[in-house]
């Protein structure tokens, strides 16, 4: 029971569509209607505002962040052993980006999960979203496609994870990262042919 509170936290966080909306408040439409129809900051981005797109790479950072720290506070580190490695603290991060990636609010049609899993790679711990932002910033600086850069992401944080101590979250890591690699297939496909679009170019 105590690692179903934990995901229904997660998920709970994680369901917020703040990139939707941002954009209706800022009077930019549904941005499900345009780009990729995702809720993601990327696709904000399309709108034409920085600033919506910043925050809203903010928030869904945040909404992963948050449930981790709250499950982690309400049931200790006993929460994160190794024993429990799909107890409630890894459960709280898994609900976090299954809420994003398939919120009920929205017919099951989120975004990808990308600034979320960074939140919880965050609340894993300092290092795991050190690796992650750096090599999420990395790729996205060099090769410019915001598909590379997160799916080098959540598999550093696996990598990370299993590196630096961080062993009795490997295994939802892995989950997360198999789950956004997934959603990302068109991208992949796109890659591929070589039509994938590039961070500030044409859609």
């Amino acid at each position: 029971m105590d690692s179903l509170f934990a995901f229904l936290i997660g998920y709970a966080f994680g369901s917020i569509p703040f990139g939707l909306l941002l954009a209706m408040a800022a009077g930019k439409g549904d941005i499900r209607q345009i780009g990729s129809g995702n809720i993601g900051a990327t696709n904000v981005l399309r709108t034409g505002s920085k600033g919506l797109a910043a925050g809203t790479l903010l928030l869904d950072l945040a909404k992963g962040l948050a449930p981790v720290l709250i499950v982690r506070a309400l049931f200790g580190e006993e929460g994160a052993l190794p024993a429990a490695a799909f107890g409630p603290v890894p459960l709280a991060a898994l609900g976090a980006v299954l809420g994003h990636c398939f919120p009920v609010w929205l017919k099951f049609k989120g975004g990808k999960g990308v600034a979320t899993n960074a939140g919880v790679a965050f609340g894993i711990g300092w290092p795991v979203g050190l690796a992650y932002a750096l090599v999420w910033l990395g790729l996205l600086g060099t090769v410019r496609i915001s598909s590379v850069a997160g799916m080098g992401a959540v598999l550093a944080a696996v990598l990370a994870g299993a590196l630096l101590g961080y062993d009795r979250f490997v295994p939802i890591l892995a989950v997360i990262a198999v789950l956004v690699i997934w959603l990302h297939r068109a991208n992949i496909a796109r890659i591929k042919a070589g039509t994938e679009p590039k961070v500030g170019g044409k859609k």
